[in-house]
C-alpha cells in the first residue's frame, strides 16, 4: 500500500497561521457578543428612563405654559425665567464638571473610539442625563437622541471595564452602545447598526458590525417592551407618488443640501459666537440661551424643546407656506442658538423638524405652481427629514433606513433614495465637512488636552512640491501601518470630505493623520513620503 505524498512543508506555516487567526477572531466574537447583548440592554433601560422623564416634563411644560398665558406679563416673565434657569443649570453642570457632554457628544464618542479622548463613563451617564433633562425640558431646541447615544457609549465602557475587556474590544462596545442608544430612542435598530459603521467607527469588520447588531437589538427590544412597538411616527398609509412626482424630490434634496451646508456653519458660528462669553464660566451661554428660547417658547410654545409640537401639525397640513418658511427659520436660529451655547443636547431631532418644514414647504409649492401635480405633504415631509439628514451628517444609508424604519413607510423607498443622495451630492460639491467631522475638528484644534499615554496622536503633515507621494491616489500611497488620514485641506482653503481611495494628494495640501504610537517609526516614514527628500 502506498502512502501518500507528505504534504509541502513549506505551506504549512502559513496554514497554521491562518488557523490560528481564525481561531483568534472566533474567540474575539465569543467574549464580544455576550458583552454586547449586555450593553444594549442597559443602554435600553437608561434610554427608556430618558425619554419617559422627558416626556413627563414636557407634558408639564405645556400646561405650565397654558396656566402662565392666562395670567398676562407675570406669565411671560415666569416662562423666560424657566428656561433661563435651566439653560443655565444645565450649561453651569457641563462647564464646571463634565466639558465632554457639551452638545450631542457624539463627536466626543468619535474622538474616543479613535483614541484621541480619554473617557469617564461613571461621570458622562449621571450628568448627561440630568443636563438633557434640564436643557430640553426647560425648552431648548436640541433633542434626547444625541445624549442617548452618547449615554449608550458610556454604558459600553462601563460594561468593558466590568467585564475587564480589551482596549480594542472596549473601543468596539463603546461604538455598540452608540448605535444601541440610536436603535432605542427612535425603535429604529438597522439604523443604528448603519450609525455605527458610517458615522462613528467607519470599520466595517464583522465583529463590530455583530456586535453593533447584537446590542442595538437589544436596545430597542427593551425600549419596545416599556413604550409600544408601533414606529415612531405612525401613518395608515403612504401612497406611492407617480413617476411624474420624481422632479419634485430631486428639488426637495437639492434645497435640503444647500440648507444643510447652512446649518452646519450655523453651528460653528454659534460655537464660536458664545465662545467668549463660555470662558467666563458659570453657565452664562445657557441663561442667555435659555431666555431667547424661553421668549420663543412663549409665542410658539409648539416650537419648544424636540419639537414634536410641530411635527404634528405638519403631518395634520395645518401650516401655510409662509408659516412653514417662519417656523423654519425660528427652529433655525433656536438649535444653533441652544447648541452654541454647550447645552448638554443633541441636533437629531432638530433636523428631521428642519427636514420635515422644508418637505411640507415644497409641497405647498408644488400644489400652488402645477396644481395637477399634487404630492402628499406627508410624504414630502418624510422625505425632507431623511434628506436634510443625509446633507448634514453625510450619511444617507442611515437617514434612509432610519425614516423608515420611523415611520414603516418602504413604499417610498425610491423617493428616498433620489432626495438623500441629491441632498448628500449637494453637499459634498460644496466641499462642506459632515457635521460631526466638523464639530470634531473644531474641538481638537481648541482642545490643549493632550490624548492620554498610549493613545493615537493628530498630526497634521504638509504635501510639498516634487515629493514622492504628490499627486497619488491614496489607493496608491501604501500608507505605512498606524496611520489613517482622517482630514484634507486643499491650498485655497477647501476642504474635502471623509478622503476617499481615489483622493489625489497635491501639492501644498494639509493633511491631518492619526498616528498610533505603537506604529514605530509610521510617521517618519509618512513625513518622507510627503517631502521633496522623499525622492
Amino acid at each position: 500500500m502506498t502512502l501518500p505524498a507528505p504534504r509541502d512543508k513549506a505551506t504549512s506555516p502559513k496554514v497554521r497561521g491562518t488557523f490560528r487567526d481564525f481561531v483568534r477572531t472566533h474567540e474575539r466574537r465569543r467574549r464580544l457578543f455576550p458583552r454586547a447583548l449586555l450593553v444594549g440592554l442597559i443602554t435600553g433601560l437608561v434610554a427608556v428612563a430618558f425619554r419617559i422623564c422627558l416626556e413627563e416634563i414636557g407634558t408639564h411644560l405645556l400646561h405650565f405654559i397654558s396656566w402662565a398665558h392666562q395670567v398676562g406679563l407675570p406669565g411671560f416673565i415666569a416662562v423666560v425665567t424657566l428656561g433661563s434657569v435651566g439653560g443655565g443649570l444645565a450649561v453651569w453642570i457641563t462647564q464646571r464638571f463634565a466639558p465632554e457632554i457639551a452638545g450631542s457628544g457624539i463627536p466626543f464618542l468619535k474622538a474616543v473610539v479613535h483614541r484621541l479622548r480619554p473617557m469617564i463613563w461613571w461621570r458622562i451617564l449621571p450628568l448627561k442625563f440630568l443636563g438633557g433633562l434640564l436643557a430640553i425640558g426647560s425648552g431648548m431646541a436640541l433633542g434626547r437622541e444625541g445624549p442617548t447615544i452618547q449615554m449608550g457609549g458610556a454604558c459600553g465602557q462601563w460594561v468593558g471595564r466590568w467585564t475587564r475587556a480589551t482596549s480594542r474590544e472596549r473601543r468596539s462596545l463603546i461604538a455598540a452602545g452608540a448605535g444601541a442608544g440610536l436603535a432605542a430612542a427612535f425603535n429604529a435598530p438597522l439604523a443604528g447598526v448603519l450609525f455605527v459603521l458610517e458615522e462613528v467607527q467607519r470599520d466595517f469588520s464583522a465583529a463590530l458590525l455583530a456586535a453593533a447588531f447584537v446590542a442595538a437589538v437589544a436596545a430597542d427590544l427593551v425600549a419596545r417592551y416599556f413604550l409600544g412597538q408601533s414606529p415612531l411616527f405612525y401613518f395608515d398609509e403612504l401612497a406611492v407618488p407617480p413617476l411624474a412626482t420624481i422632479p419634485w424630490f430631486v428639488l426637495l434634496g437639492v434645497i435640503c443640501g444647500l440648507l444643510g451646508v447652512m446649518f452646519n456653519r450655523g453651528l460653528i458660528l454659534g460655537l464660536d459666537l458664545f465662545g467668549p462669553l463660555a470662558k467666563r464660566g458659570g453657565g452664562l451661554t445657557g441663561f442667555l440661551a435659555g431666555a431667547l428660547g424661553g421668549i420663543a417658547m412663549w409665542f410658539f410654545p409648539a416650537a419648544a424643546s424636540s419639537g414634536d409640537g410641530l411635527l404634528e401639525r405638519v403631518w395634520s397640513n395645518q401650516l401655510g407656506l409662509v408659516a412653514l418658511g417662519g417656523f423654519f427659520l425660528l427652529r433655525y436660529l433656536m438649535t444653533l442658538t441652544a447648541y452654541g451655547s454647550g447645552a448638554p443636547g443633541g441636533i437629531f431631532a432638530p433636523m428631521l423638524v428642519l427636514g420635515a418644514l422644508l418637505g411640507a414647504a415644497v409641497s405647498q409649492a408644488a400644489d400652488f405652481l402645477l396644481p395637477g401635480m399634487t404630492v402628499d405633504p406627508q410624504i414630502l415631509a418624510v422625505v425632507g427629514m431623511a434628506a436634510f439628514f443625509a446633507a448634514v451628517v453625510r450619511g444617507p444609508l442611515t437617514a434612509i433606513v432610519l425614516i423608515m424604519e420611523m415611520t414603516g413607510g418602504q413604499e417610498i423607498l425610491l423617493q428616498l433614495l433620489v432626495a438623500c443622495f441629491s441632498a448628500y451630492i449637494i453637499a459634498e460639491a460644496l466641499g462642506e465637512k459632515p457635521v460631526y467631522e466638523a464639530l470634531l475638528a473644531r474641538d481638537l484644534a481648541r482642545s490643549d488636552e493632550v490624548p492620554p499615554p498610549g493613545e493615537a496622536v493628530l498630526m497634521s503633515f504638509t504635501v510639498e512640491q516634487g515629493a514622492r507621494f504628490e499627486g497619488r491616489q491614496l489607493g496608491e500611497v501604501g500608507l505605512p501601518p498606524g496611520c489613517l488620514i482622517v482630514g484634507i485641506e486643499r491650498r485655497n482653503g477647501r476642504v474635502l470630505g471623509v478622503p476617499q481611495r481615489d483622493t489625489r494628494l497635491m501639492p501644498g495640501d494639509k493633511i491631518s493623520v492619526l498616528v498610533d504610537p505603537e506604529a514605530g517609526q509610521a510617521a517618519d516614514a509618512l513625513q518622507e513620503g510627503l517631502s521633496q527628500s522623499g525622492d
